[in-house]
């Protein structure tokens, strides 16, 4: 490989952290000026801003064909956000959910992760597919803003001390942050054509799948600004901040990013046999997987991090082998079927019966 080729890349990757710093700083202190509330600017504004990178992508992939990184990085990203990110940021410190919304979004999140994989199940996202999904983020956008006058001061509190705004509203401020806006947005679009043309050359070049360079490579680097926003959030001890913005980002990935880049992309997506048999019920897994956590006390512990951080591992070394049809392969698929998932999931239907005993126990 050529080191024009790795420059690319790098260089793309980097625009698109940068857009989606100024598109999320812009964008919020516009809010602000407009008298939009903290709590909804960090539930819409930040938590879609985030995803910009994966929108960039995804829809600059699906309009120049490459469908398998368009869907790969949406689909990578969602197994990516909650597997890693919740992960990482439940070893900084334990989270402790309170906000309400999130009670309500996860299962959005798992019920909207199901429905891709039933339009997926024909192999292809139509246009008209990707219209219904895209119009799903506008309804879930508005229930968001009315859901969240519903919110405990407390909650209200912690959206106030990260998302407030910190600088003047005058017009000079409102020129300034329109132009970081405009600014994110040019460099998202050079970042997406510079990093699609580079993961397109890298997968050529390492003689595996576009699928697996988006399952991969792509969907880590353009969740980046997820982990920074989630990280920081938890290490602030803001753990609605840090399990919302992975919540939102993965219902944003599907109904926005996905929905857009089907509806735009001239024939459609189509929809790799491989990422319909094993990656998007992986990515619909991760989003059930949230479930039973969020019943139990709402608490992710750091013992079910570190479980979420090692099945990211474990997913990302399934898709490696898989794609160079390595001789472990059956060994590893043998072990994580027949041990490793049956082990997981009794310790959390124990985790959930414990959990309703206590609360149980507590009533009488």
């Amino acid at each position: 490989m050529d080191v024009g080729t790795i420059v690319l890349f790098a260089l793309g990757l980097g625009l698109l952290i940068g857009g989606a710093e100024l598109l999320v700083r812009g964008a919020s202190r516009l809010a602000s000026a407009a008298g939009i509330s903290p709590l909804v600017i960090g539930l819409t504004v930040v938590a879609f801003g985030t995803s910009s990178p994966e929108m960039a992508v995804t829809v600059q992939s699906a309009l120049v064909g490459q469908a398998d990184v368009a869907l790969g990085n949406v689909v990578g990203s969602n197994i990516f956000n909650v597997l890693f990110i919740l992960g990482v940021s439940a070893l900084i410190t334990p989270l402790v959910v309170q906000q309400q919304l999130i009670r309500i979004d996860v299962p959005i999140m798992i019920v909207v992760s199901a429905l891709t994989y039933f339009m997926a199940a024909d192999l292809y996202l139509s246009r008209f597919e990707g219209i219904v999904l895209f119009a799903g983020i506008v309804v879930y956008t508005v229930f968001l803003i009315i859901k969240s006058r519903r919110e405990n001061r407390e909650v209200i509190q912690e959206y106030e001390r990260e998302f407030a705004p910190s600088e003047p509203t005058g017009r000079k401020a409102i020129v300034i942050n329109s132009g970081l806006v405009i600014a994110g947005l040019a460099l998202l679009i050079v970042g997406s054509n510079w990093l699609v043309d580079g993961a397109v050359a890298f997968a050529r070049w390492m003689g595996v799948s576009e699928l697996v360079i988006g399952l991969t490579i792509i969907a880590a680097g353009t969740s980046l600004p997820e982990v920074a926003a989630s990280v920081v959030a938890a290490a602030r001890k803001e753990r609605d901040i840090a399990v919302g913005n992975v919540v939102g980002s993965n219902i944003f990935n599907i109904l926005s990013v996905l929905g857009l880049a089907s509806g735009v992309a001239p024939e459609g997506i189509r929809v790799a046999p491989a990422a319909l048999g094993f990656d998007i019920p992986v990515m619909v897994a991760v989003a059930v997987a949230c479930l039973p956590i969020f019943f139990t006390g709402h608490l992710i512990t750091r013992w079910e991090g570190g479980l979420f951080l090692a099945y990211y591992a474990a997913y990302t070394v399934f898709v490696i082998l898989d794609s160079m049809k390595h001789d472990a392969l059956p060994v590893f698929s043998m072990v994580m079927m027949e041990y490793v998932l049956p082990l997981t999931g009794l310790t959390l239907v124990l985790g959930m019966y414990r959990s309703w005993r206590g609360k149980r126990s507590k009533n009488r």
